[in-house]
């Protein structure tokens, strides 16, 4: 019972480390954004020739050209260049919703028409409420509608994923990366799974999130930028036409990058600081799309298995080892915690870091204890072991030397003396009763012992308290009467007990030979009974030298003697009473002591009353 109770507290103890280690991951996950970004700066993806391009209105380009106000001639002159290029596709990252004037948005709207397979921004307003669309001239002119939102993480501004699909009332729309891409490749429908989206062939892994959310593969920074996107002006190629080549076969994106007229500037993995422009994001959402180079996040049914492994691979490393195997044991428990989603980041699958990192420490960590403190345990409970053994030692060398005396000079006189038969009957006697005595002495210690250390059940008997003091008066009579000291038994009424009479009858002798023993000559001893409700008393009374405040309070501890003992001469191991406080706990019951210097003691034994009988009493009444 002991073991079983041992394991389930155990068991407890990983089953909390396991629940605080996930409640912790939820509540850390900033931490394992930071843990995601350590891991994506680690690993950028591979080096290849990029898909997409930058057409970029920059500060210069507005300086030089007019402003903003002229932003939409600035636009319509830099597709009319690279019309001539013949790029693969175009998305326009500037939301073209209302009209303005009729000759420059009739030039735009012939720009727009040159170039193939374009794409126009459109976004959500009103929060959320409505999509404001490309005004209907420049509409026409568009294969597609993708939105421009990126919905950074709520927790640090930072921009890891886009949600491929936006939604108001029955009108949804793909982002502006996938419509790009879409087109790009031939202009392919999205295809839709529960888990996934497929285009042209290639499955993107989104998850059951209604928004469709991508993790966007960055790429590395170059040099002060952080995109590594091949970039060009309007002004550049207004200026130089020949760089209007670089968008030949291209995938371009058409946006303002001018820090006075750009809305979206982001923060990336990669930003340290610095922000990036959201026709940059866009742009690297689509070569995440192009390269199929996707980061899957892990299932969260594996995140919750492998924190559940750790916490039972620390609960067997501690259970099953010690010292320094299960300390070394944890340490690797630990370690594979926080490298195995290093390992599978590298192999594009994102799981949690801070949840079963903490669940490692705190699952090693309570199984560390529980084992430093169950050792502990199992090292007192040793050393109580010992300290009874050798008690029982003590016991055995004094309480068994009288007996002992006296068997061994009998059977001396029996051996060295030619004795009449009656002498030698009357020493065989001796001996026999001596050694039954003996017996009953070590068998009743060796019960109580047992009882104490939970190896044995109480047995129990029904039995009256009246006949177990009268069985204890007469045996201890012949004792008084060589003191001349008086046995008064007051009757005890309505004394039914249950439990080990044997026992109990020890502990009621032992306290009447006790009172004798510390009593002067011609004095009285008084035992009496009464029950009290659901308890039975039994009183024992002497004259004798009575104990102080400091002996009381040490009278029941193994081999303590009080100083008017050891001065009186009485022969006594000072274990008896111990013994008896012992048989009463183990009944259920109490003792207690009143005493004071020269005006004697009296030992209370307070045990339940039997079942039946109670229930007896109050039937007849």
């Amino acid at each position: 019972m002991r073991g079983r109770t041992h394991a389930l507290g155990y068991i407890a103890v990983l089953a909390l480390a396991l629940a605080l280690g996930l409640a912790g991951g939820w509540l850390g996950a900033q931490i394992d954004n930071y843990a995601y970004d350590w891991m994506f700066r680690r690993r950028p993806p591979s080096p290849r020739p990029t898909e997409s391009a930058l057409l970029l209105v920059d500060e210069n380009t507005l300086s030089r050209m007019g402003g903003m106000r002229r932003l939409r001639e600035i636009l319509a002159a830099g597709l009319e260049r690279i019309a001539t290029a013949a790029p693969r596709a175009v998305a326009v990252d500037v939301t073209l919703a209302d009209a303005s004037d009729p000759q420059t948005d009739a030039r735009l709207e012939q720009a727009l028409g040159r170039v193939p397979n374009l794409v126009l921004a459109c976004e959500l307003v009103d929060d959320g409420r409505r999509w404001e669309d490309p005004h209907p001239r420049f509409r026409r002119h568009a294969a597609a509608l993708g939105h421009v939102h990126a919905d950074p993480d709520p927790l640090d501004n930072v921009t890891r994923r886009i949600p491929l699909a936006k939604a108001s009332g029955r009108q949804r729309r793909w982002a502006l990366a996938l419509e790009l891409f879409r087109l790009s490749r031939g202009g392919a429908p999205v295809i839709e799974t529960p888990d996934e989206l497929e285009v042209a062939g290639v499955t993107i892994p989104t998850g059951r999130d209604p928004l469709r959310p991508m993790r966007i593969r960055y790429l590395p920074p170059a040099g002060q930028s952080l995109s590594s996107v091949p970039r060009a002006t309007i002004l550049e190629i207004i200026e130089r036409p020949e760089r209007a080549a670089m968008f030949r076969g291209k995938a371009v994106l058409v946006g303002v990058s001018a820090q006075s007229a750009a809305r979206d500037r982001l923060m990336t993995p990669f930003s340290y600081g610095r922000t990036m422009q959201g026709i940059e994001i866009h742009a690297n959402a689509f070569e995440t799309l192009a390269r199929g180079e996707f980061l899957r996040d892990a299932p969260l049914s594996a995140s919750l298995a492998f924190a559940l492994a750790l916490s039972c691979a620390a609960g067997l490393a501690f259970w099953f080892l010690a010292g320094w195997p299960a300390y070394l044991s944890g340490a690797a428990i630990i370690l594979a915690a926080h490298l195995l989603p290093v390992w599978l980041f590298a192999r594009n699958v994102v799981m949690p870091y801070f949840a079963p990192a903490l669940t490692a420490w705190l699952s090693v960590g309570g199984a560390a204890a529980w084992q430093y403190f169950a050792v502990r345990r199992r090292w007192r409970q040793a050393e109580a072991d010992k300290a009874r053994y050798q008690q029982a030692m003590h016991f055995v060398t004094h309480e068994m030397r009288t007996p002992l005396t006296a068997i061994q000079g009998s059977s001396e006189l029996m051996a060295r003396y030619n004795l009449s038969e009656e002498k030698r009957r009357q020493i065989a006697e001796l001996i026999h009763s001596e050694s039954r005595r003996m017996a009953r002495m070590i068998e009743t210690f060796l019960s109580v012992e047992r009882l104490s250390s939970g190896q044995m059940e109480l047995r129990r008997e029904p039995f009256e308290a009246d006949e177990l003091v009268a069985a204890c008066v007469a045996r201890v009579r012949p004792l008084a009467e060589r003191k001349n000291i008086r046995v008064e038994v007051e009757p005890i009424e309505d004394g039914a007990l249950e439990g080990d009479r044997e026992l109990m009858e020890y502990a009621i002798y032992n306290l009447l030979t006790n009172a004798v023993k510390y009593s002067p000559p011609d004095t009285q001893v008084t035992v009496s009974g009464k029950r009290q409700g659901s308890r039975v008393r039994i009183a024992v009374r002497d004259q004798g030298y009575g104990m102080d405040r400091e002996e009381l309070r040490h009278i029941f501890t193994k081999f303590y003697r009080t100083r008017r003992a050891e001065a009186s001469g009485e022969k006594g191991t000072g274990i008896g009473l111990s013994i008896v406080r012992e048989i009463v706990t183990q009944h259920g019951g109490s003792i207690e002591v009143e005493s004071e210097p020269g005006k004697g003691s009296c030992f209370t034994v307070v045990l339940p009353a039997r079942a039946a009988n109670r229930a007896a009493v109050n039937g007849s009444r």
